[in-house]
């Protein structure tokens, strides 16, 4: 049974030597070496694909099965925050810190899943397809490894990406398109306690706006934040300028376009009314996908986890990852959770049997994948 196959010992001395690397956002070329290491150990070709700020990791080794079609397995090598004085603890079959520093399970232990499967496809021999590995950078910073990535290097059309929390099982199917805005509200400076009459407060007239500005849950499949609001110098002196920053997600992308068009509409109607003047920039981070149940790429990967004992939960996800670039530049991305728990906290932990699992989940996933077909 493919089950027996995994090491657990040693994937629990990859995860702990992975977590001891820091490797924070635009500073990943520690662990990249690390990685690319045992990529060529696996018997990989490995290059690197550099980009302004950082770079990525890629790999690929070629299949006994003939005919199967290729896939992109791929995590992240970035962390939300440092690890730097990181103290794991192990005890009763949960790997956490002392509360410090986050643990990095996201998204390392996506990374030494991938790789103990590829360790047990090396070590028994078995016939799979063509398999294309991608360690992406600085995705807690805006996906900017898969963004800045030469797609041309793949060959792959399908893409397992390891890097979601809960339990083993969890199967991102749908992730919203993802807005930002800037609103910059510019009214007039005056002193405060000689002539007030002469300014035009901007704080007041973005209170006015944010006070109707739509926030929280929109919809089943939409949200709207405002995040950051900053302005002002003195208490002194009328203030002249205010910037709200805010974004906006939906699953539907009309309703995006509409409720950003509609939220803008009424910005630049209350700016007016309270005499102040107002720019506003957007930027699409990035493109929501959704993949169907019935789509037979998520129907194998439903009968994979069953295979290796794990029940499949199809989620529709509030939040983005590299399958977002992924799906949008053509490849079918489905996202797979890892079994991290409260990613992006200090309590971040993960327990040892979902480590287990999730690499067993991959590599039933990919012997399946030897006789998938398209059309």
């Amino acid at each position: 049974m493919l089950r027996d196959s995994i090491n657990t010992d040693r994937l629990i001395n990859n995860f702990l030597e992975l977590i001891n690397i820091d490797s924070m956002s635009f500073q990943e070329q520690g662990i990249g070496e690390v990685l690319a290491g045992k990529l060529i150990g696996l018997g990989f070709s490995v290059s690197i694909q550099s980009y302004g700020d950082s770079f990525n990791l890629v790999g690929y080794k070629k299949g006994k099965a003939t005919g199967a079609m290729p896939l992109m397995l791929s995590s992240h090598m970035d962390t939300v925050e440092s690890t730097g004085g990181i103290r794991v603890i192990r005890e009763n079959g949960v790997i956490k810190t002392d509360g410090k520093t986050v643990l990095g399970a996201d998204d390392k232990s996506g990374i030494v899943e991938i790789l103990e499967t590829l360790r047990v496809i090396e070590d028994m021999g078995l016939s799979v397809g063509d398999i294309e590995v991608l360690f992406t950078s600085a995705e807690e910073r805006g996906l900017h490894g898969a963004k800045n990535f030469d797609y041309s290097l793949l060959q792959s059309k399908h893409a397992l990406v390891l890097d979601s929390s809960g339990s083993v099982g969890r199967v991102v199917v749908s992730a919203p398109t993802h807005d930002a805005y800037t609103m910059r509200i510019s009214g007039r400076s005056a002193h405060a306690g000689i002539e007030p009459e002469k300014g035009i407060n901007a704080i007041t007239a973005a209170a006015k706006i944010i006070s109707e500005l739509p926030d929280g849950r929109i919809d089943p499949v939409t949200t709207a934040n405002i995040g950051t609001i900053w302005g002002g110098s003195a208490t002194n002196v009328v203030p002249r300028e205010v910037v709200i920053e805010g974004e906006m997600r939906s699953h539907t992308l009309e309703t995006i376009e509409r409720l950003k068009e509609s939220m803008f509409e009424m910005a630049i109607k209350l700016a007016r009314k309270h005499q102040v003047k107002i720019h506003i920039e957007d930027k699409r981070h990035y493109v929501g996908f959704k993949i169907a149940d019935d789509d037979p790429f998520v129907r194998l990967i439903d009968v994979a986890l069953h295979k290796s004992g794990t029940f499949p939960e199809h989620l529709v996800y509030g939040g983005g990852s590299d399958a977002n670039v992924f799906n949008e530049r053509g490849i079918k991305a489905l996202v797979l959770s890892t079994g991290m728990q409260q990613p992006h906290t200090t309590e971040e932990h993960i327990y040892i049997n979902d480590l287990t699992s999730g690499a067993l989940a991959i590599l039933e996933t990919i012997v399946a994948f030897r006789d998938f077909r398209v059309g």
